[in-house]
């Protein structure tokens, strides 16, 4: 396997970190909606939770975003 192929193969590693980021953030919403459902009074306390939950999660696709880019512009 020759070096851009190597690059190639782990900007396809990099940008799979999406994907787990992705069943984070519908993870977060989800269990938001279930603990309203069941306790609606609290509401503002686990959505403030829930922002800092989802900020999180988003922050790591982001890295992963920034890798495959360091990675591509490595490989010219």
């Amino acid at each position: 396997m020759d070096a851009n192929a190597a690059a190639l193969f782990g900007t396809g590693l990099a940008a799979a970190g999406f994907g787990g980021a992705g069943v984070g953030i519908g993870y977060t919403f989800g269990k938001m909606i279930e603990a309203v459902a069941r306790q609606p009074e609290a509401e503002a306390t686990v959505g403030k939770y829930m922002w800092i939950g989802f900020a999180l999660v988003e922050a790591i696709a982001l890295y992963g975003l920034v890798v495959a880019f360091i990675i591509l512009g490595l490989r010219e």
